[in-house]
């Protein structure tokens, strides 16, 4: 075969594969395709383009369900036009700020859309907000106007400033200015659209610091990048989503903006309750589930007898990402929920990384899985030249879905097209990435390289613990050391030469903490994230 029959052949080999996929996905469906392609030229591709699109083919079909009840993809749509028009009448012009202040409810979506509509740039706040954080991101970002439930009042009140003010969530009767107004006193009518699609800004996760808000003008990474996550992300359209993740944040936002351009239903609850993460699985037979760790292993800390009054057997994708899948975790969920776990790897600012399937999590729980189809992930050494397998180098990773930079300015560092993701972490010998650190977090002591994580993962397998938190510090002997923090289940006892020793069994001297601290609780950011930045203040 001649240099041209084997291109033409790889070609070939790509188009079926590609087939295949949206095929068995459902998205090769006359009608789901000409839904969305006359969507996509109406509206742009944006996170208005899923919900318009299955507003025009299935209007009747329930699109979304939360603790009010359900809404149609048709009363979805009529809905957010309302929301948009009462925008506009109330002087929200195209590219102006709508900070959106919202749990997981239909005033998050209905939010989001009809701002969009209104060619208002969306920027999703962090729920879990102190005053002067939210105070200055509204400044930085330029907030014009302010969604936001009920529960955050007094918040935005004092640190809002003079923003227009719109209610999301409101649990009475309220003299303020409400979406369900909006609603009530305006068109059904579609917007004309903005001339220029708006954008969204979803602000990274601010462990370490204030967060920063990472900007994206296109809001789609294209067919491509879609196959390759549906090959290793078994998503179906039509399918029932229980969105748990909260949705500001990336990944809990992605499921929803995948979750409506499958003509998913949305199942979403104002607060997560572990318990009623499984109950609504149970009554909407969802087939999907959006998860941060953390949920997950408050789900396992459930008595077992009230983990199988659920049926869950619906479940055939469990997706969870960020934060790290500590210890067993990944093993633990899958010998009691099936083998349906999927762990995503990405960040805010370069999309997807990597995805690991239950087969990998099986094989090797600590990885975080292949690269899809449309991403390349290299490891490189300080200089930028990749290392060998199982080395251990920075992740750079190159895809459609990297971010425009930071509202602020700035942006990652790129070597040749492909973006700095702020980790470690090398590949083994089945080309399986493994994560092992923050690039920031890894200390030196006495000379060893250490990653807080590993310290971290250890513990976080320890029968008596049920939370942990590890940290460097300054150290005068040895330049930095190590310092944990620990949470105990309930009626269980560790005292700190124990949690020592432990270590010291299983890893290397130099990765033993030097401190071990009991806290009530580890400090946490809404997708699991321990605050490390909290914890280096404590005394």
């Amino acid at each position: 075969m001649d240099a041209n029959s084997a291109a033409s052949e790889s070609i070939l080999t790509r188009v079926r594969n590609t087939v295949g996929i949206l095929s068995e996905s459902g998205m090769l469906n006359p009608g789901f395709l000409l839904a969305t392609v006359g969507s996509a030229r109406h509206w742009g591709m944006t996170m208005i383009t899923g919900f318009a699109a299955s507003a025009a083919r299935r209007p009747s079909a329930v699109g979304l369900m939360d603790d009010l009840g359900s809404l149609t993809f048709g009363e979805i749509h009529n809905r957010t036009n309302a929301i948009a028009h009462g925008l506009t009448a109330a002087g929200l012009r195209p590219r102006q700020g709508v900070g959106i202040l919202c749990r997981n409810h239909r005033g998050f979506v209905e939010a989001t859309v009809g701002a969009m509509k209104a060619g208002g740039d969306a920027l999703f706040l962090n729920t879990g907000f102190a005053g002067p954080q939210l105070g200055e991101v509204l400044d930085r970002e330029g907030t014009d106007i302010i969604i936001y439930d009920e529960e955050f009042a007094e918040l935005v009140e004092e640190h809002g400033g003079k923003r227009q003010r719109i209610l999301a969530w409101q649990e009475g009767a309220t003299a303020e200015p409400t979406l369900e107004s909006l609603i009530k006193t305006n068109s059904f009518a579609d917007p004309t659209p903005p001339e220029k699609p708006a954008r969204a800004t979803i602000l990274t996760s601010g462990t370490t610091g204030t967060p920063k808000g990472a900007r994206r003008e296109k809001q789609s990474a294209g067919l491509g990048a879609l196959v390759g996550i549906l090959e290793l992300l078994p998503l179906r359209v039509e399918a029932t989503t229980v969105i748990a993740a909260p949705t500001f944040h990336a990944w809990g936002l992605a499921h929803l903006l995948m979750g409506a351009t499958l003509s998913s239903t949305l199942v979403m609850r104002r607060k997560f309750d572990p318990e009623g993460t499984l109950a609504a699985i149970q009554e909407s037979r969802a087939q999907n589930l959006a998860v941060v760790p953390v949920m997950m292993q408050r789900i396992l800390a459930l008595p077992l007898a009230t983990i199988k009054k659920y049926d869950t057997s619906t479940l055939r994708v469990v997706a969870a990402s960020g934060s790290a899948l500590p210890g067993e975790l990944a093993l633990r969920w899958m010998d009691t929920f099936g083998d349906n776990l999927h762990n995503f790897y990405g960040s805010t600012e370069v999309a997807q990384a990597s995805i690991a399937t239950p087969k990998d999590l099986r094989e090797a729980p600590g990885t975080a899985g292949r690269p899809p189809k449309g991403t390349t992930v290299r490891i490189l050494d300080n200089d930028g030249k990749p290392v060998p397998v199982g080395v251990t180098g920075r992740i750079f990773v190159g895809n459609n879905g990297q971010f425009d930079g930071y509202t602020g300015g700035g942006g990652k560092q790129i070597i040749d097209g492909l973006m700095s993701i702020g980790d470690v972490g090398h590949f083994d010998a089945e080309g399986r990435l493994y994560v092992e650190g923050r690039d920031d977090e890894m200390i030196i002591s006495g000379g060893e390289n250490v990653f807080p994580i590993e310290v971290e993962n250890l513990l976080a397998d320890h029968p008596a613990i049920a939370d942990v938190g590890v940290i460097g510090v300054a150290d005068e002997e040895f330049g930095q050391r190590l310092k944990a923090f620990v949470v105990l289940r309930p009626g269980q006892q560790l005292g700190e030469e124990a949690a020592k020793d432990y270590v010291k069994s299983h890893l290397a001297r130099y990765k033993v903490p030097r401190e071990v601290v009991f806290l009530d609780e580890i400090p946490r950011n809404a997708t699991g994230k321990v605050l490390k930045r909290v914890l280096k203040e404590w005394k």
